[in-house]
């Protein structure tokens, strides 16, 4: 049945798939939906997520039954679930977790993927193999299969395709596209082969970058894969893939198989980083990886959004573009990236219509008139509009109410309003005579409002320039008739610059400025360009056009000047001419005068210059510059210097020269030295570097980027990687890639195509020295016999890796010796066959024994023949037969849990066949295996802890002490749980576990044995003697006690078993319903108890009678390795013996052993140094204490360190022994003898306890140490003690049988790493860490007692490290308060008048030292007038308003048990004052401006500080003192440099040099040469010049005008210009680079731009309604004159007009399907006719396609 027609191709499926369920064919749909009712709204979807259904409802109106169905389904929810959700399908099953399935709970597990009928909910009950269908149909949305997305709805499974849509078939492609057609990724395979060296254990298969699907490698030898990951954020990550299964790297799961040929991998997809496969050599043989994955093409297409619209309004069109982007850096990139790529395919532009409203009214405005006035403030007007443009692009004027929503232009606005040019007169000159009447000048400028020298100032409002000055210094000479004028030649005498002639419409000439003179003497020439130009208007732009193209005069371009006269020459005169001469020279004194023109630029801007006036001739009538020839010389007036700007220098910058950029693109770095210098006199030319504050103007840069611009793409290597090989010759290789600097100074990187220069190696040898030799070894031969015992060799030979990288055979000499087991080991076969016989019966034979044993008490030594089980006792020596038949025992070999056993201290491996374990510990548990050939037999050894509970397997070996409090404190819950956990034959577990079958076999039996070993399994009168047997075994000594042994005769040593009785037990259980197992369990363990019991009591022939199974209270000795009395034994300083024999000696008590005590006794007599355990029926105690010494020892009792009080019931006997009769709980403690006499004392305990109960040694003192190294207390009191020491915690302890002792800190075990011995406790070096309540607790089968000691670490008080604390303690207690810390050395603190002060006291200490403050040595609270506070837990003290003055020390004393702390700091109240400072050194060494200029400095007591402390104190007052008031040594002055007299080529400069000596009045005067000369060396007047080569523009002719049009008959002509030299020496252009370069290009008529645009008539409209017709017409560029078309470009000075419109804008009155828009066929090429808005507007096209 067909469910969906195909659409047609570029049509979007709008239809929804319905899920047609019936079988009938369909009808028209006409016909099926007539009769039914309208379909009802969708349900809630079945899932909130993960992909649901949700149906809709119809009802059949018609009597009869309607065809089709009533029902429909959609997809629904389809977004991926969150983590936490789980499974759907394991939800539902989980739903029936609290349902009893016959009359039992189950947790219940999905069952997936079923072939027949995946629709319905199968879930498995969890741990077993029992599979249910609980429900026949799933609920809808639940997933067929786990790897599909097809779902099932109402019991049915239905397609779902990838687009999540019902009866889709809508598959994903191989890039992981849903309907994709594979063009986003590209398939990559290949091989990879192994070439590993012993140097180089790894390699790289391939790196599979981020985002690939579809990933399958196979491996294939003996090496390993492994992986390297790197996320898109550069965290880098490792799996060694050590075994077969999935795994989730990087939230990428990895299904991994290792099998013995080969390794598998695959990743399904997509990867979220970047994957690198690796293979580990593992083995001499290659191996290969074939790889097949799909990588996705990082660089793709993105289509871009619509470009904004062409028009603002009145209708417009946009695009669309394409972008290359990077799917991992999400970002756009180069489209060459893009282009890398063959499949990838740009798409194409889309365009679609925009803005098609009509364009509203709007103001337009007519450009600005003229301004009214040139300057000082004018008008200037405009014309403004409402226009409205059509959508022809036509504007025509409306009225202008349309345009008021938006402002009205101004019409009328300011300009100009700078203010006019004015004159602006300088200074005057000095007078040009030294006595009588002369003439001075000045410099009247006309200064614009930008303050340049420019032109338009009123010739009738100038200042005069000159006027008569006198000078009262009477002449002694005839006075000139005409006072001497001066011009200052930097001016050229103030007259108004020459205006240019601006350009207009019309052609005309116009010169640019003159040049400068071509020489610099005498008389040369100027020039100056003189160019034909008019003003294009509809460019408003300045084209030149040639000469002839301009009418009127063409203005000179070239003209005379003088540059003064050159040195030595003269007027030529003729000589036979005189009277001439004569005449002549008469009017030239008439005509031409010398006067001084002003004086030249000082030499120096500051420190004193030298200014020297300028001598000009000049014309007296026209004042223009003359000949000085002209003049005459005798009357030429002196040399007048002057001194200038004799102000001293400020500091200034001084500034060097850049240095060379650091890189020559991508953004370099220069820097130079700037530094703040003064010159201090130019006669001595001192100069001092001052400090960067002291120079005023901001400090120029001293570095500056360079070279800004993108680098072109080249080749970057990175860092050699480490050498493949150690020695030999090996290979490092390095990353070079092609990248490119950008301007910003990052780097892009670019494919290689993009560098150009050749690639630089990134492969290259290293480690070229010979490797040392070594043995290479062949493989072991083939064993020398074909059966029995033989031996297997290999041969040896020593070589050499040559530097060469070959390997070469040397001398076995160069070698390390070769030990004899490397070249001949044994090997064994099978035992040879007899003659005769078949060799099959002669295989070797162990004759193993299959028992299980139970220890129950302790023996020295068992054996056992291999082949069972050994539940044993810890400490228990063991001894492993192996009895082999038909093989040599001394071949036999021995494994533990499969590792080889050797012999070692602890165990034996005999050559007889056997193995032997010394005392075992909980390590040695475990499987044992004895192989004899192809033989194998194991035995398993358990160990059984305390409270007869299985000791759990360590995890690592243990010390000896720790073993055996780990088997003496296992803790039988825990055991039991564990062996039931390890075992399920009890519990629910799986049928491998119900067959008896477990992981692990040595755990086989564990959990029979352990409730064997549980007292409800065993015969009552068993119990009692075990638990007499428990505690007898726990506490007995050395020496065995003959009456535990007798109480213990009826218990087996070892019970024996056969593994056969306990498999069937273990069968018939497997066979029982769950429910009664347990039941029938314990029933069976304990028939199995009795049957052992008595088997063991009929084979001992020996039967309990009642009187024999009562066993009477005993009195154990001591463990001498536990009890504290032994320590005192062995501590004592006495010695055995009696006797005054020996004159003098300290006391020494002796120690005796008295016979083992009976509880029932009703007299107990005893020795020192045991327990007495006082019983019901004890009547009397006599404790012996004999003492020897010379002087007679003194005896006295004490009980718990206190004396004894004797009374009737308490008696001290004649020879010091004590009795206590009727001895009552009150009794209970240790009693110590304290032997004394003159040389010393001893002292001894023995402990009274009641009916054996432990008991503690106690002492309740506090001790407090602050200097001891070492403390030993008992416990029982307080330690308190400084950190450092060790701490010694002794716990004696006494009890019957012997007490147990576990120490505790703060209530927690302490572990073996602490110091325990004989009951003491060692704390070494103790510190904080050790501080808590240390517990010692003894225990025995009678109780417990716990006494405890509390260490406290005193720290005396010290100053912290770190004070942080403090200081912030003080910022919180007064932000804006002065503070100071106080020190032990004692600290100091300024302080104004008035002012409050904090003084923190850093300290630390425990217990919190307590802190006092004095002042003065005075309490703080007596000081008097002192207003104070104490905050922050006495550290803060704060003090308000000092007053003036020494405040005195203040001090703060800290304590604590431990010790104390003094630290002071000291209060100055001093105020801020001015302080004048006179400068070191004079502004000059000499003249008249020397100065010493006051200084004023803010000082706080002698210490200058910043200003603004002194800010509001008065300020002394200060003159300038005058200083180095005395004539300067003479000195050279010099003036500026001339001009050079050639501007290339090599010219010279000249200046003139004078000896000046500037007085203390000010005045400089010249002196003798001679007076300068003894001083320095005279500066050179003259140096040479421009020595460049002289270099001009040369160009060529201009080329013919065929150049691109720019206007009517306008064209282009281009000239060649060139650099050369004078001689015609062609240069590169840079060489002329200062000089004016000649335009390459100028404008020209051409008939050939006699051009316009011809436009045709318009073409009918394309509508005849609507808003989409519109009509074109021809547009095409014609010849003027031949009215022929000719090429488009030759118009494109000028707008082309339009050849398309719009038209017929009305509304249309019939709804006929036409076009409506000339895109139609675009829109159709561009598959756009599946949008609304195409469809309508190109109906007949689409209609068509």
């Amino acid at each position: 049945m067909e469910c969906c027609r195909r659409a047609a191709p570029g049509t979007p499926l709008l239809v929804l798939a319905f899920l047609l369920l019936s079988s009938r064919t369909a009808r028209s749909e006409e016909d099926r939906e007539g009769l039914w009712d309208a379909w009802g709204p969708w349900s809630e979807c079945s899932r909130t997520c993960g992909g649901g259904a949700s149906y809709s409802l119809r009802r059949c109106l018609s009597s009869k039954s309607c065809e089709g169905r009533n029902i429909r389904y959609r997809t629904c929810s389809n977004v991926d679930c969150p983590p936490e959700a789980g499974d759907f399908r394991a939800q539902q099953c989980s739903a029936h977790n609290d349902v009893k399935y016959h009359g039992q709970f189950y947790e219940w597990l999905p069952v997936s993927n079923d072939p027949d009928n995946p629709c319905s909910l199968k879930c498995q009950a969890k741990g077993t193999s029992l599979v249910v269908e609980l429900a026949p149909k799933v609920l809808d949305g639940t997933r067929c299969y786990t790897e599909s997305l097809d779902m099932c709805i109402s019991g049915l499974c239905q397609i779902v395709g990838c687009d999540h849509q019902l009866g889709s078939t809508v598959k994903e492609d191989n890039c992981g596209v849903c309907n994709g057609d594979g063009s986003t990724c590209r398939l990559v395979r290949g091989q990879y082969k192994s070439q590993l060296s012993a140097s180089k254990s790894d390699d790289t298969v391939v790196a599979i970058p981020y985002g690939s699907r579809h990933i399958r490698l196979v491996l294939k030898g003996p090496d390993h894969l492994y992986l390297e990951t790197k996320t898109l954020q550069g965290t880098k990550g490792e799996n060694s893939l050590s075994s077969t299964g999935t795994f989730l790297v990087d939230n990428s799961t990895v299904d991994f198989q290792k099998l013995p040929d080969k390794e598998i991998l695959r990743m399904t997809g997509p990867l979220t980083a970047d994957f690198i496969i690796k293979i580990h050599d593992l083995g001499p043989a290659d191996s290969t990886v074939q790889f097949i994955f799909y990588q996705p093409i990082i660089h793709r297409w993105r289509e871009t959004d619509f470009f904004p619209c062409s028009a603002t309004c009145g209708g417009g069109y946009q695009l669309t573009s394409a972008e290359c982007y990077d799917l991992r850096s999400n970002r756009v990139v180069a489209d060459q990236y893009c282009h890398y790529y063959p499949e990838n395919v740009k798409p194409k532009p889309k365009l679609q219509e925009c803005n098609l409203d009509p364009c509203p009214a709007r103001w337009e405005a007519t450009p600005w008139t003229a301004c009214s006035s040139s300057c000082g403030g004018g008008i200037q007007s405009r014309a403004v509009s409402c226009v409205e443009e059509d959508i022809q692009g036509h504007v025509t004027s409306v009225e202008e109410w349309k345009c008021m929503y938006t402002p009205k232009m101004p019409v009328v606005q300011p300009c100009n309003i700078f203010d006019c040019p004015k004159w602006l007169a300088q200074e005057w000159s000095p007078c040009t005579v030294t006595c009588g009447q002369g003439l001075r000048y000045r410099v009247v400028l006309c200064i614009d409002h930008r303050g340049m020298h420019t032109g338009g100032c009123s010739a009738k409002t100038k200042p005069h320039i000159k006027e008569e000055c006198i000078i009262p210094t009477p002449c002694y000479k005839p006075r000139e008739k005409l006072p001497i004028e001066a011009k200052l030649p930097w001016f050229k005498q103030a007259q108004e610059l020459e205006e240019g002639a601006a350009v207009s419409e019309e052609p005309s000439f116009i010169p640019e400025a003159w040049s400068a003179c071509t020489v610099t003497c005498g008389v040369g020439t100027q020039v100056r360009i003189i160019r034909c130009q008019v003003l294009l208007p509809f460019s408003q732009s300045v084209a030149d056009l040639p000469a002839d193209e301009c009418e009127g005069p063409k203005p000179a371009s070239q003209r005379a000047c003088y540059a003064g006269p050159c040195n030595g020459e003269t007027p030529e005169f003729n000589p036979d001419n005189g009277d001439g001469l004569l005449g002549g020279l008469q009017d030239l004194d008439e005509l031409y005068d010398w006067e001084y023109e002003g004086f030249t630029k000082c030499s120096e801007s500051c420190g004193g210059g030298v200014q020297e006036a300028v001598v000009s001739c000049l014309n007296k009538q026209t004042r223009e510059l003359a000949d000085e020839n002209l003049c005459v010389t005798s009357r030429r007036p002196p040399q007048l210097l002057k001194s200038c700007n004799l102000d001293p220098c400020p500091a200034r910058w001084e500034i060097g020269k850049w240095s060379p950029c650091s890189l020559t693109c991508g953004v370099g770095l220069q820097t130079r030295d700037v530094v703040c210098s003064h010159l201090l006199s130019r006669e001595m030319n001192e100069v001092v570097v001052l400090a960067d504050e002291l120079c005023h103007h901001p400090k120029p840069s001293t570095v500056q980027a360079c070279n800004r611009f993108n680098c072109p793409p080249a080749w970057y290597p990175a860092q050699w990687q480490l050498c493949s090989r150690t020695c030999g010759g090996g290979i490092q290789k390095r990353d070079v890639l092609c990248k490119q600097r950008m301007a910003d100074g990052s780097f892009l990187e670019l494919p290689e195509t993009f560098c150009s220069a050749s690639k630089p190696t990134s492969h290259q040898g290293c480690k070229k020295d010979d490797c040392p030799s070594e043995w290479l070894l062949s493989e072991w031969s083939e064993c020398s016999v074909s059966c029995g015992e033989g031996t297997q060799t290999r041969s040896a030979i020593c070589q050499r890796v040559l530097k060469t990288g070959v390997s070469t055979v040397v001398n076995s000499t160069l070698c390390p010796p070769l030990p004899f087991s490397s070249s001949i080991r044994p090997c064994m076969l099978a035992t040879c066959a007899r003659p005769g016989r078949p060799s099959t019966k002669h295989s070797p034979h162990i004759a193993a024994a299959r028992n299980i044993y139970i220890q129950t008490r302790r023996q020295r030594k068992l054996q056992f023949v291999v082949g069972g089980f050994a539940y044993l006792l810890p400490k228990t020596t063991v001894v492993l037969r192996c009895p082999t038949r038909r093989f040599r025992k001394p071949l036999i070999t021995w494994e533990k849990d499969g590792q080889h056993s050797i012999s070692s201290a602890h165990v034996t491996v005999a050559p007889f066949g056997y193995l032997k374990i010394h005392r075992l510990k909980p390590s040695d548990a475990g499987i044992y295996t004895c192989s004899a050939g192809p033989a194998r037999e194991q035995f398993v050894i358990k160990l059984i802890g305390g409270n007869r509970k299985l000791v759990a397997r360590p995890l690592s070996l243990w010390s000896e002490e720790e073993e055996a409090l780990q088997v003496r404190k296992a803790n039988p819950k825990e055991a039991l749980q564990t062996h039931k956990h390890q075992n399920g034959i009890f519990s629910n577990g799986s049928k491998a576990e119900k067959r008896g079958l477990t992981a692990d076999p040595g755990n086989r039996y564990d959990d029979i044995v352990s409730r064997l070993l549980e007292q409800g399994g065993w015969p009552g009168e068993l119990l009692a003697s075990w638990e007499v047997q428990d505690s007898a075994e726990r506490n007995a000594s050395s020496e065995e006690d003959p009456n535990a042994e007798q109480a213990l005769l009826h218990l087996p040593f070892t019970m024996v078993a056969e593994q056969k009785r306990l498999d069937d037990i273990l069968r018939n259980l497997s066979q029982q319903p769950e429910e009664l197992r347990d039941l029938y369990s314990k029933h069976l363990v304990a028939q199995l108890a009795q049957d052992i019991f008595r088997s063991h009591l009929e084979n001992q022939d020996l039967l309990p009678k009642p009187s024999e199974q009562r066993f009477p209270p005993m009195a154990v000795p001591a463990h001498k390795h536990v009890s504290g009395f032994s320590s005192s034994l062995r501590s004592s300083s006495g010695e055995a013996g009696g006797g005054s024999r020996r004159p003098h000696r300290k006391p020494a008590i002796l120690r005796k052993i008295s016979a083992a005590q009976q509880l029932s006794a009703s007299e107990v007599v005893t020795h020192l140094g045991q327990t007495v355990a006082l019983a019901s029926g004890t009547l009397s105690v006599l404790l012996h204490c004999e003492a020897v010494g010379n002087p007679r020892p003194t005896i006295h009792w004490t009980r718990n360190g206190e004396a004894v009080q004797f009374s009737d019931r308490i008696l001290l006997q004649p020879d010091d022994s004590l009795q206590i009769l009727a001895p009552v709980e009150a009794d209970v403690g240790f009693y110590t003898c304290n032997a004394t006499n003159a040389l010393g004392y001893d002292s001894v305990s023995i402990a009274v306890t009641l009916a054996g109960k432990p008991l503690v040694k106690t002492s309740r003192m506090t001790v407090l140490n602050t200097e001891k190294p070492t403390v030993t207390v008992d416990i029982g009191g307080t330690v308190r003690t400084v950190r450092g020491v060790n701490v010694t915690i002794n716990c004696q302890v006494a009890g019957v049988p012997e007490a147990e002792v576990t120490w505790f800190r703060n209530k927690s075990k302490l572990g073996s790493s602490h110091h325990l011995h004989e009951g003491s406790l060692l704390l070494t070096d103790v510190s904080f860490s050790d501080q808590g309540l240390y517990s010692c607790r003894a225990a025995n089968l009678h109780g417990e007692q716990t006494e405890s000691t509390q260490l406290l670490i005193l720290d005396p008080p010290q100053v912290p490290t770190q004070l942080e604390d403090i200081r912030a303690l003080l910022l919180a207690t007064g932000p804006n308060l002065p503070s100071v810390l106080m020190s032990p050395l004692g600290t100091q603190l300024v302080l104004d008048p008035g002012n409050s002060a904090l003084l923190g006291c850093p300290i630390k200490g425990h217990p919190t030292p307590n802190i006092t403050w004095f002042q003065n040595g005075q309490p703080i609270a007596t000081a008097p007038g002192l207003t104070h506070h104490i905050w922050g837990a006495g550290q803060i003290l704060r003090v308000a308003n000092l007053s003036g003055g020494p405040q005195g020390e203040f001090s703060c004393l800290a304590q604590n048990e431990a010790g104390t702390l003094l630290q002071k700091a000291s209060l100055v109240i001093q105020d801020y004052w001015w302080s004048v400072d006179r400068l070191a050194t004079c502004s000059a060494s000499c003249g008249n401006r020397g100065i010493h200029q006051p200084r004023l400095r803010c000082l706080l007591n002698t210490t200058e500080v910043d200003p603004e402390h002194c800010t509001g104190k008065p300020r002394p007052a200060v003159q300038p003192v005058a200083c180095n008031r005395r004539d300067c040594p003479s000195r050279w002055m010099v003036t500026s440099w001339s001009a050079c007299t050639r501007s290339c080529g090599g010219g010279v400069q000249t200046r003139r040099v004078t000896c000046q000596k500037l007085k203390a009045s000010g005045i400089s005067t010249p002196v003798s040469n001679d007076m300068c000369s003894q001083l320095a060396k005279r500066p050179v007047d003259t140096q040479a010049c421009n020595q460049q080569l002289c270099v001009e523009w040369a160009f060529s002719s201009w080329g013919q005008c065929n150049g691109p049009c720019i206007g009517p008959r306008l064209a282009v002509q281009h000239r060649q210009v060139f650099c050369q030299t004078r001689d015609g020496i062609t240069l590169p252009s840079e060489q002329c680079s200062a000089l004016p370069r000649p335009v390459s290009t100028q404008n020209c008529w051409s008939e050939a731009c006699s051009v316009h645009w011809r436009v045709s008539l318009w073409t009918l409209c394309t509508a005849t309604c609507g808003n989409y017709g519109f009509q074109s017409r021809r547009v095409e560029c014609v010849h003027v004159r031949t009215n022929k078309a000719v090429p488009e470009h030759l118009c494109s000075w000028g707008p082309r007009p339009a050849n398309w419109q719009r038209c017929n804008i009305t509304p249309c009155e019939n709804t006929e399907c036409r076009d409506t828009t000339r895109y139609c066929e675009k829109v159709r090429q561009l598959k756009l006719c599946q949008l609304g808005q195409f469809r309508s507007r190109c109906c007949g096209t689409c209609g068509k396609a």
